[in-house]
């Protein structure tokens, strides 16, 4: 049985990675960072085993990495989900909150990779999904930070699985669409219409969406990919 880390997983993605991962028969290990309810929820839906920390602080990660250790998990795969959202204009956004999610977004699959990266290395087998996002490839106004840190996710991913390919690793990337969670809760009815008219498949993604793909590129059927970026977007690219 492999044991899986899912960041982000109190809720939208995160949380659908975990039921996924749960009924495919994995060893779930879900991080969130404050919404305890949300967290203690999805533990009693899937029986995954929560782990709470700021992702984008080093030193927590590090705890982290040693709590879940010190519990007798080794992780096997590493799905790096946990992200914010920044809209407004660019020139108007407030350092610290940019900074913050630089943090969140970019750092912390950085500090997570940093973290438990070493023991895939040592077994000489391991998987690293990162999740991007469409706004990574194509840019979106209104979003210029948001797409900047999704777009250095897409560089990572692509570096370090050229790196780490020697050692058994593999690193790939999902760059999901427009998909019904909470973070596009600021869309109105009409720009859900308008978008949905855009998108090939005449819907928005749903979380299970992402969820899947990121079950496959786990498992073994994806054993001869790495370094590429799984768009996730009913064919719609903004």
């Amino acid at each position: 049985m492999k044991t899986v880390l899912i960041t982000g997983a109190s809720r939208g993605i995160g949380a659908a990675c975990t039921a996924a991962f749960s009924k495919a028969g994995y060893t779930v290990l879900a991080n969130y960072r404050s919404d305890d309810k949300a967290a203690e929820a999805l533990k009693e839906k899937t029986g995954c085993v929560l782990y709470k920390a700021d992702v984008g602080n080093i030193d927590e990660v590090y705890a982290l990495r040693d709590k879940i250790a010190a519990d007798g998990h080794s992780v096997d795969v590493l799905i790096n989900n946990a992200g914010v959202a920044l809209f407004g204009l660019f020139q108007h956004i407030p350092s610290a909150e940019a900074e913050a999610m630089y943090r969140t977004n970019l750092f912390g699959a950085l500090n997570c990779a940093r973290a438990f990266l070493p023991q895939m290395v040592e077994k000489k087998d391991g998987c690293i999904i990162n999740v991007a996002s469409v706004w990574g490839e194509v840019g979106a106004s209104c979003e210029v930070d948001y797409s900047t840190a999704k777009a250095a996710v897409i560089g990572f991913t692509k570096a370090l699985a050229k790196e780490v390919g020697y050692s058994g690793v593999r690193v790939n990337c999902l760059s999901p669409g427009i998909i019904d969670t909470d973070m596009n809760a600021n869309l109105s009815i009409e720009d859900v219409e308008t978008i949905v008219d855009s998108i090939p498949l005449e819907r928005l993604g749903k979380a299970e969406d992402v969820a899947a793909a990121a079950l496959f590129l786990a498992g073994e059927g994806a054993g001869y990919i790495t370094g590429q970026v799984l768009s996730i977007d009913g064919g719609w690219k903004g």
